[in-house]
């Protein structure tokens, strides 16, 4: 079950992968961090923000935005460089953040699937704050 989270742990987070995460998205995840999206393509389970103030949140956010972006950017193939991992439909998909185009430290609100069988990334949402939550 998501719980909410301090603003510190996803400051120490972009800190780690040297990006700014959109509003909308740092709003939500302030609130749950963590939990279930639905886009027209699946149900996505959201990667929380690690949380490292107690040894329960330690356990239950291991499974960490940060964490999950640098195991998909080591071994998934086609994984885009630049893309942040922020969920996973549980068959190899995952949902991913880009950065900006004229500011590749801020990432876009809009929100992307990556298809893992073909390496494609299509957008699914212009905000986070679409996506119905669950």
């Amino acid at each position: 079950m998501p719980f909410p989270v301090d603003s510190r742990w996803i400051q120490e987070t972009e800190q780690k992968l040297g990006i700014r995460f959109p509003a909308s998205f740092v709003t939500s995840m302030i609130r749950k961090n963590g939990g279930t999206v639905t886009t027209a393509v699946d149900q996505f389970e959201l990667f929380p923000f690690l949380d490292a103030s107690d040894r329960r949140r330690l356990v239950r956010t291991c499974g960490s935005i940060d964490r999950e972006t640098n195991q998909a950017r080591l071994n998934a193939y086609g994984f885009p460089s630049d893309a942040v991992a922020i969920g996973a439909n549980g068959g190899g998909d995952l949902l991913v953040l880009l950065p900006m185009s004229h500011d590749p430290t801020t990432l876009q609100s809009t929100v992307f699937w990556w298809d893992h069988e073909t390496g494609e990334v299509a957008a699914v949402a212009d905000d986070f704050d679409e996506l119905p939550r669950t």
